[in-house]
């Protein structure tokens, strides 16, 4: 499903906004094709959030503030099926092991299947579940009676996800994924978001201000700043834009530190923003020696 948002402007007072009052995005057009791993970089309070919540609904479109196309779902047309979109367009909040409240695990997951598609019987609803928690890497026979919220914190964010692809989204969006993870759960969940893209969701837009994260996993990305986006490109040519990313307050991700930082001694060290991608290049410049 192709993402595609046109001149989006959205203030919390309304449609007509104040005079003091700013708006929390101001006239964002962006377009995120079918297959990305996209990520929406910004500080806080840049309109990351308001703007993907705007891609299935949650963020309703007012009149007259724009245009959002996702796939075949036109939401400035108010007869839009925006349950129908909300299977297909599946979005986890940040810290998404706070959206669980069933009594086992297997009904927390089973809870989207059931209210998306009222028409599968049990059998059905049960195959649907196990797959979803065997796809984010746990144990169904060992985790599906237990509850929730006896799980270690990397357990329940998975089985939050699960309960997102069990109606299995063609888009997956994500707000801060891997907040409060440390660095090997951060890998651990970073990883199997990318055998999801690869195996099972389209698409997944990412909304972070962890530039390592982005340049690591994401193909392109988007800049927000004060509502706006001040840059869309490739991983690449985003953080390539030094100017760019400091007048946004962002950092750069330490590829491109490292790569400055050679630079100024005078070795350009020509690569992408992956780690993969410049530990292959200085090798190649320096055969492994140091």
């Amino acid at each position: 499903m192709r993402i595609e948002v046109k001149d989006l402007r959205f203030s919390y007072g309304g449609t007509k906004k104040r005079k003091t009052e700013k708006y929390a995005l101001d006239g964002v057009s962006l377009t995120i094709e079918e297959g990305e791993f996209f990520g929406i970089i910004g500080q806080t309070g840049s309109g990351k959030s308001t703007f993907v919540q705007h891609l299935n609904g949650l963020i309703p479109l007012k009149e007259g503030m724009g245009e959002i196309k996702v796939g075949n779902y036109d939401l400035s047309d108010k007869r839009v099926n925006l349950k129908e979109l909300r299977s297909k367009v599946g979005m986890v909040f940040q810290y998404p092991e706070y959206q669980l409240f069933a009594e086992t695990v297997e009904e927390d997951v089973a809870f989207g299947v059931k209210n998306f598609f009222p028409e599968k019987s049990a059998e059905e609803i049960k195959d649907v579940v196990k797959t979803a928690i065997e796809l984010v890497g746990l144990d169904y026979p060992a985790l599906k009676d237990k509850s929730p919220f006896e799980l270690s914190g990397g357990q329940k964010r998975r089985v939050a996800i699960a309960g997102v692809i069990a109606s299995r989204p063609e888009v997956l969006v994500l707000d801060e994924p891997a907040a409060g993870l440390d660095p090997q759960g951060k890998k651990d969940f970073l990883e199997l978001l990318e055998r999801l893209h690869k195996d099972f969701v389209r698409t997944v837009v990412i909304v972070s201000h962890d530039m390592d994260l982005v340049a690591e996993y994401c193909d392109g990305a988007a800049v927000f700043k004060d509502g706006k986006i001040i840059k869309r490109g490739t991983t690449e040519e985003v953080f390539a834009d030094r100017e760019c990313i400091f007048k946004s307050g962002l950092d750069l991700p330490v590829v491109e530190y490292l790569k400055e930082k050679l630079a100024e001694k005078g070795e350009k060290i020509a690569c992408g923003t992956k780690i993969s991608e410049f530990l292959d290049a200085v090798t190649q410049r320096w055969g492994g020696k140091t």
